[in-house]
């Protein structure tokens, strides 16, 4: 317990953020909704996402890598705090979604910059175990996040529930501060102007790179997979409401039981961890997520289709862990925040562009062949990626590649 108190204090602020994180979404979409009356105005707080993402991602890694991780997360915090406190008052004008590309930018720096910090606070040996619980937190959230966000709603408005996500980041970034600091061993040194800076930092990204194509590869691979996902998922109310004519209520349910399967897969993927070595987690999990929506996509029927999200959403804890692992078992630590953010911003494009291209597909074909031609290229990135793991060769450079690096 003495050995796993950090780590505790550090899995607790995560899912109170996460649980946070889930009324922020559901409060925000409402307000957002009764103040302009327009869907148009609801997808707007979606593109910004991304948009926050390709803002940050080619300039956070340069600063991750050079400042104190834990000081830097719970400033975010304080940061996203303070915006979201201040949502209710500009939820009439064009501010608001001003503000809101800031929150978002905000999450994309301290997603890469919360990697490097468990990185440092947690030994080679817990590393897949606490990305297992820190999977069973993020889905133990997506239960009890809109539960909450509705009893607030009962008892108050939607700006009730913004205040009590502003205090959740509060609350969250005070435990981050009870964190250890740990030394900044790998601190970056800084020469030159800020553009000469981050142009030598994409250097150093593109020189790893270069030196450990067998890790980037497989990292771009399962990457595709989940861009992929990102993109199915916008057709998924089109197709279960358009395609298969289920009403909103069932529909409902369907998110309920993909919820369900992520809970039960994360459960299993914790008692089970030590018991897998993550590769076999990210190979086997991504092929069985890419089936899932294979029957997914040729669904006729609710049974069939509940069956596909509880079996993609099941495998998709365990694929996560798997990757979050081997993440940090092959990314040294003084680059991966600059790896992480310069990888992310690709991921970022790719992101809205298979989604506009997927979409455009519906359009021009069918909802059903966009989702199934989605489906089979998944399936076709995630066979390549099982390929290349049980390429011998390259299964021998990853164990020494992992063996020199965790030294």
């Amino acid at each position: 317990m003495k050995k796993w108190k950090n780590p505790l204090l550090l899995l607790l602020g995560i899912g109170i953020s996460n649980i946070g994180g889930w009324i922020y979404l559901i409060a925000l979409n409402l307000m957002v909704l009764d103040e302009w009356g327009s869907a148009m105005a609801v997808i707007l707080l979606y593109v910004l996402k991304p948009a926050g993402a390709l803002l940050t991602n080619g300039w956070a890694g340069s600063l991750i890598d050079r400042v104190n991780k834990r000081n830097l997360m719970a400033t975010l915090d304080f940061f996203r705090a303070v915006l979201i406190a201040a949502l209710p008052f500009l939820s009439t004008g064009w501010w608001m979604y001003v503000v809101v590309l800031f929150i978002n930018m905000g999450s994309a720096i301290f997603y890469p910059a919360a990697m490097t910090y468990i990185t440092t606070l947690i030994p080679g040996n817990d590393r897949q175990r606490f990305n297992a619980l820190r999977g069973l937190i993020g889905s133990g959230a997506f239960l009890i996040g809109p539960g909450i966000a509705g009893l607030m709603f009962m008892m108050g408005t939607p700006t009730f529930a913004l205040y009590l996500n502003a205090m959740a980041l509060l609350l969250s970034g005070g435990i981050t501060l009870l964190l250890p600091k740990l030394d900044d061993r790998s601190a970056v040194h800084t020469t030159g102007t800020k553009w000469e800076m981050i142009k030598a930092d994409w250097k150093v990204v593109l020189n790893f790179s270069r030196r450990t194509a067998f890790v980037m590869v497989l990292y771009i691979l399962f990457t595709g997979m989940l861009v992929m996902t990102a993109a199915i998922d916008s057709l998924e109310a089109a197709f279960s409401k358009e395609v298969l004519h289920l009403s909103d209520s069932t529909y409902g349910y369907l998110v309920s039981i993909a919820g369900g399967g992520f809970v039960l897969g994360s459960l299993l993927n914790t008692a089970l961890s030590h018991k897998f070595h993550h590769m076999h987690l990210m190979g086997a999990g991504s092929l069985v997520v890419s089936l899932g929506y294979i029957i997914y996509a040729c669904s006729s029927d609710f049974l069939t289709i509940a069956i596909g999200f509880a079996l993609l959403s099941f495998a998709l804890a365990f694929a996560t862990t798997g990757f979050e692992t081997f993440y940090q078992e092959h990314i040294p630590v003084d680059i991966m925040g600059r790896v992480g953010s310069l990888y992310g911003l690709l991921e970022g494009v790719l992101v809205i562009l298979l989604t506009v291209l997927i979409g455009v597909g519906a359009e021009a074909l069918s909802i059903r062949g966009a989702v199934a031609g989605g489906s089979l290229f998944m399936l076709l990135i995630t066979l390549i990626l099982n390929m290349c793991l049980q390429n011998n060769s390259w299964k021998k450079q990853l164990k020494q590649h992992s063996e020199c690096y965790n030294k």
